[in-house]
């Protein structure tokens, strides 16, 4: 059998950008290259797709905090169905064909990559991706719109206020307002980003400028959720149409809450306990929940769900999906699935078998109403 042409998309226009170049440095080094051949494609701050050798990429991502820069090919994917192909830029613009691709990986995080717009260009290049369609990926990158779903659903979750730049220009009293009804402490965040950027927590009024000020330099649009003495839960889902929940894990942050350096800066900044300490029932609710979620938000392939477990009445919170969650071989989303009985290796090749058993599901739907005529 010939290998499949696996292409890996990674960097992007986002405050994520360091940590998205983590998880693919991660996929590269532990896909099964018996199955997979990988081709890398590396999008600048700038938004210029790249592709990058395997072995510079490998080097760039020795730093802690590398970025996609200069070198490697400059290439173009056109938004019309053309088998994959990925078009090489010369020096004077035209476009030249690369080896095509048969599937992608997007390990994108944050705007311009999870949020469905990459998503949209591989649909319109009709090529097989591993994780959520163009809809699942905005309401999960959307936290605002992703809450209310939720909320209408009757699933549990923290209360909270939206708002918008403007309307915190217009009326600054809004933001006071909304934090006071909810009762301090409060955590101010974006609504479209992940990782714990731009993220505050907030105990009194005087905190609350600074942190609205912090979340919209990210967001034209924060959240304020009600801050709750909570265990923070992990659960990894993963599947199309009959979707599996992992076990659960729990994050136990050092500091206030688990913060971008907890995460990815201070080695110490947050213990992992995996599998968590749960009673059956509470291990049961969590994968239950979890799977009802990312069916609720019309996911695919992959998502990780965190929820928030409160350490005084026991009532189980969504706290949010993601939809890209960090793919890293430490990453939360793959070592659930570790101790749940799947492998690093063997869970990238279900997503990309997931990825190709949907497109090809899609394929069989018509896409005009009129009797195919002969050409």
């Amino acid at each position: 059998m010939s290998k499949l042409r696996v292409g890996i998309i990674f960097g992007g226009r986002s405050s994520e950008h360091e940590i998205s170049l983590r998880s693919a440095r991660s996929i590269v080094q532990a896909i099964d290259r018996s199955r997979f051949d990988i081709t890398l494609l590396g999008i600048d701050r700038h938004g210029h797709w790249r592709v990058m050798d395997e072995p510079d990429f490998l080097q760039l991502t020795d730093a802690p905090l590398a970025a996609v820069t200069g070198g490697g090919a400059e290439v173009l994917l056109a938004p019309v169905p053309a088998a994959g192909e990925i078009m090489n830029l010369d020096a004077a613009g035209a476009a030249q064909s690369r080896p095509s691709l048969d599937v992608v990986f997007p390990v994108l995080h944050g705007p311009f990559g999870e949020d469905g717009t990459v998503q949209g260009l591989l649909e319109l290049a009709d090529i097989p991706y591993v994780g959520a369609g163009v809809l699942g990926s905005a309401v999960g990158m959307d936290k605002d719109v992703q809450k209310r779903l939720l909320r209408d659903a009757k699933i549990p979750i923290v209360p909270f206020a939206t708002l918008s730049r403007a309307r915190w220009e217009r009326a600054p009293d809004l933001a006071p307002h909304a934090a006071s009804a909810l009762g301090y402490p409060v955590f101010v965040k974006p609504a479209n980003l992940g990782s714990s950027v731009g993220v505050s927590k907030v105990k009194s009024e005087s905190e609350l400028t600074p942190a609205l000020a912090a979340a919209f330099g990210y967001d034209e649009k924060i959240l304020i959720e009600k801050g709750i003495n909570a265990r923070e839960i992990e659960c990894s889902v993963l599947g199309n149409d009959a979707p599996e929940a992992s076990l659960p894990g729990e994050i136990c942050p050092q500091g206030e809450f688990y913060s971008y350096e907890a995460k990815y800066v201070d080695e110490s900044g947050a213990t992992f306990i995996i599998p968590a300490a749960l009673s059956d029932e509470e291990t049961a609710n969590v994968r239950e929940l979890a799977v009802r979620v990312f069916q609720l938000l019309e996911c695919a392939g992959m998502a990780r769900v965190d929820f928030f477990l409160d350490r005084e009445d026991g009532r189980l919170y969504v706290n949010e999906l993601n939809s890209i969650p960090g793919f890293t071989t430490i990453s939360v989303y793959p070592k659930l699935w570790e101790v749940s009985g799947l492998s690093y290796r063997d869970l990238i090749s279900r997503l990309l078998e997931l990825a190709i058993e949907r497109h090809r599901r899609r394929e069989q739907l018509k896409t005009s109403y009129l009797p195919k005529t002969p050409r």
